[in-house]
């Protein structure tokens, strides 16, 4: 499996079966696959869905966004239940580029890739269970 650094976007590679070692990264040592989501922005998240090749979700969001507030520590329980998949906080007000590339017409918006492709988008928010039950639906619609 190839994962890229949420810290330094350096590409590494380690065994699938290694996922829940908490494996670091070659180059500056943050973890790889930490179960809290990570901020990135314009520049480093085109970079991060390329070069992983597990799944990750991306939660486009905003600090004045009730809904968005009301979304975060749902979007935060998920990640604890789901450690085979990256999660990725974007801040649509700082990442203007981003929020244009994937066309975000509201908040909270989440979108699933993998292997930098899309898999599924959901706008709204949902509670941690339903947003976990919905990450494993679209892939397992992916896979068929």
């Amino acid at each position: 499996m190839q994962l890229a650094c949420p810290a330094c976007l350096t590409r590494n590679r380690f065994p699938d079966a290694r996922l829940a070692d908490n494996p670091r990264c070659g180059q500056c040592k943050a973890p790889l696959a930490p179960q809290t989501p990570v901020s990135l922005g314009d520049t480093s998240l085109p970079a991060y869905l390329a070069g992983c090749d597990a799944p990750v979700l991306v939660d486009f969001w905003a600090a004045w966004c009730g809904p968005c507030q009301a979304m975060a520590p749902q979007f935060a329980a998920a990640a604890r239940s789901l450690p085979a998949v990256r999660f990725v906080k974007v801040d649509s007000d700082a990442a203007p580029q981003a929020v244009a590339r994937y066309a975000i017409r509201s908040i909270p918006t989440l979108l699933l890739f993998r292997g930098g492709r899309e898999l599924a988008r959901h706008s709204g928010v949902l509670p941690a269970a339903q947003l976990a039950q919905w990450v494993e639906t679209q892939l397992a619609k992916e896979t068929r």
